[in-house]
């Protein structure tokens, strides 16, 4: 079985989840293992060599590894701004202070609102000579000698990551390219994030602040990814090693620490995908996906097994313009902290006790009411977990639990169970930015569950939406994993190009459509794509001359080069009206803002075997489960494992399995599918 054996990292703040899938039976063996948020790199090898012993396997037998992870989110959260700076054109130093105007949902009005911290402080802005004009034309030369003055100044005062966002540089990168061999020559230890190599798109504002959360990450992402890599090179020789980026697609970890940036939000990414190859082989198309971890819940909404990519993404109220999956997060996981709020209300996240402490039942050390404490005082979870490797001290959270239900004359158990209730608010809030505020009826899609978290509380989310159906995947602890073993290399690339769309700007566009298929198709075949698997899409960022927004439509594969322009045009007005409700097509003249292009990769995709049929569902224990408003109630357990196809159980019952618990309430029953998906039904009255 040499190099049958394709293994998927997902590092999540908590556990770092591995699946290892055989190419040539299709077994599929997953492990969990600690996160190490010091070193990512030592739990991914972790992970990887208890994956090869579940599967007794080795080194040799690994085809390829792909990663996903949180790590470059989690540093955007939490603030690790220290050490960095900026180069801006001479004028324009405060780019960062003035921002925007627009003050974020939900507050009103500016007066309600606190701009975040800035990523760079002003002392540590410089500014350089030079500029050029909006169509890149050189108004006035680069100040080289000016360059290197600045930078000393920011080094001197602790700098270690630079980066350099200079007026117009998407229109021409020459100067922007020559300050970064000035600094590569000067300062070799630097790191440095050119804004025409990270996101050559105007938009000044937006623009410094991507480069800057590129190279904010860089040396956290390019260490610890360079580290695994090297491991890995020296257990397996020239192995594959592939990066999930935001966009659903994966690079080699050399492009991916180039442009850490384009790794936010990737391990999310592999959820989704995995949700929509679960809901593929279930024959459901319009899902709504809800991926719960230890920190946080990610929402996404999914129609015709499509995702949708958003170029317009904020972390923290922090602008990021790469392509990115439509994911809404909130800070609710099963980690999550409850806690007191000023006025006396229960309140849940989005403080995490992350995987250390971890929560009080973890014997990690924590001692602070967490979701899953809750969840263990309830009895939805057994003696141990992932396996038997964690073993739960599920009195100690009881008594923390006793004394929190003081706060408002609760018992332990009423506590747990109002924590459990104001997670599933917070999931729900999240499910809605993606659904009801987008024109979606919730109800008219399955809910996909999935994280170590997401099966638990899934039905109970349904409920409060008015969803009647939930689907669990196999191994829902491990689904994000799983995603990353479906997906395809993916390269994207724009170009700012402000133009009225008429017949006179059909060669031009042309002409940069077929410059950046170019450059995709040069850098996949530097990361090894065979020419043949390569497929090329375009599209474009447009809007009604008059408008500050636009919206991006793709040109249908094969449509001949003349007809392009013609065709994305209207698509344009139809998109318009999906998004905001009305068009005014034959009424108001269109306007390009950028081309792009995305250069997608194809891989070959593990195949898997399906579950065999079983009619009966045979209970593995009974114990007690506590629901609110009926007390402790003798409840079936179940084992996933033993759940064939076609067998059907009727709630309340729990499902367990390694990595997540699935809690069926009393009014949902459950059945398997040939692809051991559990899929619940909500039964009418």
């Amino acid at each position: 079985m040499a190099g049958s054996l394709r293994v998927s990292v997902d590092t999540g703040g908590t556990f770092t989840d591995v699946i290892g899938i055989d190419g040539v039976s299709g077994a599929v063996h997953v492990v969990k293992t600690p996160s190490d948020r010091e070193d990512p790199s030592r739990a991914l090898l972790t992970g990887v060599e208890k994956v090869l012993a579940l599967a007794g396997a080795d080194f040799d037998s690994v085809e390829m590894v792909v990663h996903g992870t949180t790590t470059a989110t989690n540093a955007v959260l939490e603030h690790e701004f220290d050490g960095i700076g900026l180069l801006v054109t001479e004028g324009f130093r405060h780019l960062l202070e003035i921002a925007r105007q627009s003050v974020p949902d939900g507050y009103g009005n500016s007066f309600f609102w606190v701009k975040p911290p800035r990523i760079v402080p002003l002392h540590l802005v410089r500014e350089v000579p030079g500029r050029l004009t909006f169509d890149g034309a050189v108004h006035r030369e680069l100040d080289e000698a000016a360059v290197l003055a600045a930078a000393k100044e920011l080094v001197d005062a602790g700098v270690n990551r630079l980066g350099v966002c200079l007026l117009h540089s998407y229109a021409n990168p020459e100067h922007e390219r020559r300050v970064g061999e000035l600094l590569g020559e000067a300062f070799p230890d630097l790191f440095v994030s050119l804004s025409s190599t990270v996101l050559p798109e105007y938009r000044e504002y937006e623009r410094a602040m991507t480069t800057l959360l590129d190279v904010m990450v860089k040396p956290y992402c390019r260490t610890y990814l360079d580290r695994a890599h090297q491991e890995l090179r020296a257990r397996s020789g020239d192995l594959p090693f592939l990066i999930m980026q935001s966009n659903g697609g994966v690079v080699s970890a050399q492009a991916a620490g180039e442009k850490p940036v384009t790794m936010l939000l990737s391990g999310p990414a592999g959820g989704v995908l995995g949700a929509i190859e679960s809901a593929r082989g279930a024959g459901i198309s319009d899902i709504i996906t809800l991926d719960v971890g230890g920190t946080s819940t990610d929402v996404a909404l999914i129609e015709d097994l499509t995702i949708r990519l958003t170029n317009e993404t904020v972390i923290e109220n922090y602008p990021v313009k790469v392509p990115m999956i439509d994911i809404a997060t909130v800070g609710t996981g099963g980690g999550s902290l409850a806690w007191v709020g000023p006025n006396g209300a229960l309140k849940v996240g989005p403080k995490s006790a992350g995987a250390v402490p971890g929560p009080i039942c973890y014997r990690r050390g924590g001692t602070r009411p967490t979701v899953t404490d809750a969840a263990a005082v309830l009895g939805r979870f057994p003696a141990s977990l992932v396996g038997g490797d964690l073993v739960l001290d599920i009195e100690s959270a009881r008594a923390v639990f006793a004394e929190f239900g003081a706060h408002w004359d609760l018992s332990a158990e009423d506590a747990a169970a109002g924590v459990l209730e104001v997670a599933v608010a917070g999931q729900v809030a999240g499910i809605r930015q993606v659904s009801t505020l987008k024109g979606r009826d919730p109800g008219a899609y399955t809910l996909v569950a999935f994280g170590g978290a997401g099966p638990l509380l899934a039905a109970e989310v349904a409920d409060f939406l008015g969803m009647t159906s939930v689907l669990v995947p196999p191994n829902p602890g491990n689904l994000s994993a799983f995603g990353l073993q479906v997906t395809d290399v993916k390269r994207d690339y724009v170009r700012t190009f402000v133009r009225q769309v008429s017949p006179e700007v059909t060669a031009e566009v042309t002409a940069l459509w077929n410059e950046l298929e170019r450059l995709g198709q040069d850098e996949l075949a530097d990361e090894g794509v065979n020419a043949a698997r390569v497929e090329l899409v375009r599209s474009a960022d447009m809007r009604y001359v008059g408008e500050g927004y636009e919206v991006t439509v793709s040109v249908p594969v094969g449509t001949p080069d003349a007809e392009s322009l013609a065709a994305v045009a209207v698509a344009f007005h139809d998109e318009h009206e999906r998004v905001y409700g009305f068009s005014y097509a034959g009424k108001q003249d269109v306007e390009i803002v950028n081309l792009r292009v995305q250069a997608v990769g194809r891989l070959h995709r593990p195949e898997l075997t399906g579950v065999t049929e079983s009619a009966a569902a045979e209970p593995a224990s009974r114990r007690p489960v506590y629901w609110r408003g009926a007390g402790w109630r003798d409840c079936v357990i179940y084992r996933r494992a033993d759940l064939g196809a076609g067998s059907r159980i009727d709630g309340p019952c729990v499902v367990e399995e390694y990595g997540a618990t699935v809690v069926v309430p009393a009014d949902w029953a459950a059945t398997i599918d040939s692809f051991g998906n559990l899929i619940m039904k909500r039964r009418l009255a």
